[in-house]
């Protein structure tokens, strides 16, 4: 704890998770961030700015969509998808992105730097710096950038420059380690956007008001088309950030049932999970408190997935709190499960969906036949599968250029 310096302020944290477990080096920096946004969250300009670039630029609202031929064929629960995957870059990350580089553009950053997974939140980041004409830096471990090409390529189109991180198990978790370490060697004109509801205060606090336009117009949508709230409301859950936009105007609502879907990749109980909630414990990791898989000795421990997006071994504090105090139910979904998914609401709806948001349609095919046919279940479809397809194919054993 040497290096590390904790603020304690309350606000900082849900439950006993969050706070900020980070070097010196970045803490004045993090605390410029958190001054920032606490001076521009609500702001009328800033807010007005931020609303119209959702609106003009993201292509939001987003559809709420009834999902008819589903719903005839598991026979149960009607089923809506929010489409998220119809926004600007393809998936919900734009809306994170608009906002937390709007706060860089009043703080005079102009450089914006970000890890990613899959590379929807890259892609993303390339863009509205592209858009507000600033210079992008993008880490992205070796391994998903080699599964997922076609997005590195979007970056590089977007003027960004990708950094392949070769350090550890070069996925996810080590891309956010190589631009937290990127911060610290550029603090004066640089700003980190954040993808998911990670890592310490605010961030958790800002990717969570960002993405709760999506709970916010499907709770007006559902309210529109079916005149109350749905029963349950399904998402993938990696670091959370889709999950905790979808749930968050939900919280409150205790008859609407929350459910996030990890990625148990070939099964909860082996070694080759990402299953964070269901397997993991209490630690700290990229500068927060929250649930993590750990090794015996207290390691982060290895993670895995066919979803480059889902493959992260920790969870947002917010989801820890959601399931220590039982607001919400995590569940662990296979990559045999997530793969029939994606080939099933192809065939059954003509979406292709990004594999991540396939892991929470896969949980809605054993849901909804539970329910009765007077329930509602919304699924967030979090992203588009262009993406995915290639890798699909191969895990089907076709060989396909991407």
């Amino acid at each position: 704890m040497k290096e590390m310096q904790k603020k304690s302020q309350e606000s900082h944290y849900y439950g006993e998770f969050g706070g900020q477990f980070i070097p010196e080096t970045l803490m004045t920096a993090l605390n410029a961030v958190s001054k920032a946004y606490d001076k521009y969250k609500d702001d009328p300009d800033f807010l007005d700015e931020f609303h119209t670039l959702l609106r003009d630029y993201a292509n939001r609202p987003s559809l709420l969509y009834y999902a008819k031929n589903m719903t005839e064929d598991l026979g149960g629960a009607k089923i809506y998808f929010k489409r998220e995957d119809l926004n600007h870059t393809g998936a919900h990350k734009i809306n994170n992105v608009i906002g937390q580089a709007l706060i860089a553009k009043r703080m005079g950053k102009t450089r914006l730097i970000a890890e990613t997974g899959a590379g929807q939140h890259g892609v993303a980041t390339a863009t509205i710096a592209a858009l507000f004409g600033m210079e992008c830096e993008i880490y992205m471990g070796k391994i998903d950038t080699e599964r997922q090409k076609l997005n590195v390529y979007r970056m590089e189109l977007l003027g960004a420059k990708v950094h392949p991180v070769t350090s550890g198990s070069m996925v996810l978790k080590d891309a956010v380690n190589a631009a937290l370490q990127a911060w610290t060697k550029r603090i004066d004109d640089t700003f980190y956007v954040m993808g998911s509801a990670v890592g310490p205060y605010p961030y958790p606090e800002m990717v969570h008001d960002f993405q709760s336009v999506i709970s916010k117009e499907s709770k007006q949508q559902i309210l529109a088309d079916e005149g109350r709230l749905p029963d349950a409301i399904v998402a993938c859950v990696g670091g959370g950030s889709n999950a905790i936009g979808s749930f968050a105007q939900y919280i409150d609502d205790k008859n609407v049932e929350l459910i996030g879907c990890e990625a148990a990749g070939k099964g909860v109980d082996t070694d080759q999970t990402a299953a964070t909630i269901e397997r993991g414990s209490t630690g700290i990791f990229h500068g927060m408190k929250s649930l993590f898989l750990q090794d015996k000795d207290g390691q982060i421990d290895k993670v895995y997935s066919i979803s480059a997006g889902l493959d992260y071994p920790g969870v947002g504090p917010e989801h820890a709190h959601l399931a220590i105090t039982k607001r919400a139910k995590y569940v662990g979904i296979t990559d045999d499960e997530a793969v029939d998914a994606f080939e099933y609401i192809a065939k059954t709806e003509g979406i292709i969906a990004a594999i991540e948001s396939c892991h929470a349609v896969a949980y809605v095919r054993k849901l909804a036949p539970t329910m009765s046919k007077d329930k509602i279940i919304i699924c967030t479809l979090s992203g588009r599968g262009d993406k995915d397809v290639a890798a699909i194919a191969k895990y089907r054993g076709k060989d396909i250029d991407e």
